[in-house]
């Protein structure tokens, strides 16, 4: 918690230079309760207003979830990887599970009218919605690298500073 504790004051404080957090979870359900807690908490301190820490929160437990049951297949032995990193512009979060992998052109849509009674495939949808770039990469053991950015706002204070909440 210290390192974490740390990070966010160092985003406050230090606006300008590049930060990265890197979270290590199991692959258990509580998980994504954790990573989202961590997105909201790390978009608070970044300055996004309520509407978008609660639209990443929620691109960040499809994601997670996603890592669970589809990259993952609920195997406990594999890990979810959660990095969030900063630069002056733009907030990059990637969430990398240990499975096979995909492609976004394979994953249906899931407003196409045979897929409209499904009751799942709409988190792809979902955070292409709530995030600036969505992309799939491969991760480092074969699975999915889900790499999605979002712009950071940008308010500044009288003294030519960003403010930070």
């Amino acid at each position: 918690m210290v390192r974490i504790q740390g990070f966010f004051w160092g985003l406050l404080s230090m606006a300008e230079t590049n930060q990265r957090l890197e979270v290590m979870l199991d692959t258990h359900l509580e998980s994504v309760d954790l990573a989202e807690n961590i997105i909201k908490r790390v978009t608070e301190a970044a300055g996004f207003d309520e509407d978008e820490v609660h639209k990443m929160g929620m691109a960040i437990r499809e994601a997670v979830v996603n890592a669970y049951n589809y990259g993952n297949c609920q195997d406990r032995k594999k890990k979810i990887l959660l990095t969030v990193e900063f630069n002056p512009e733009l907030m990059t979060i990637h969430v990398v599970d240990e499975g096979e992998g995909f492609a976004l052109c394979d994953v249906p849509d899931p407003l196409a009218e045979e897929n409209l009674l499904r009751t799942s495939g709409r988190g792809i949808f979902l955070m292409k919605a709530f995030m600036d770039d969505l992309r799939v990469e491969r991760g480092p053991k074969g699975g999915a690298d889900l790499v999605m950015c979002k712009k950071l706002p940008h308010r500044h204070s009288g003294n030519g500073r960003s403010a930070a909440r």
